[in-house]
């Protein structure tokens, strides 16, 4: 099954940017996915088990890594991939 999510990251109490872009480089490191990124969010198109697999282990890492921080997630059954 194809899926899409957009996902927001929010660390909370220091400098955002360098954890944020942590995160979104992590992501890319998988050929089985597609990363684009945006202003307001973060948008994953692939197969539901890879990203939501991905997602679990790099959100896991972040928070061990930079402590506390908010992801905010849409998750949808369908590749939405705007061309």
């Amino acid at each position: 099954m194809q899926a899409s999510v957009e996902i927001s990251m929010y660390p909370l109490g220091r400098e955002f940017i360098p954890d944020i872009k942590e995160f979104i480089d992590n992501l890319k490191k998988n050929d089985e996915i597609i990363v684009e990124v945006n202003g307001m969010s973060t948008q994953i198109f692939g197969p539901f088990r890879t990203i939501m697999q991905l997602l679990t282990d790099e959100m896991e890492a972040s928070f061990q890594k930079n402590g506390k921080s908010v992801f905010v997630m849409k998750v949808i059954n369908a590749f939405l991939q705007q061309k």
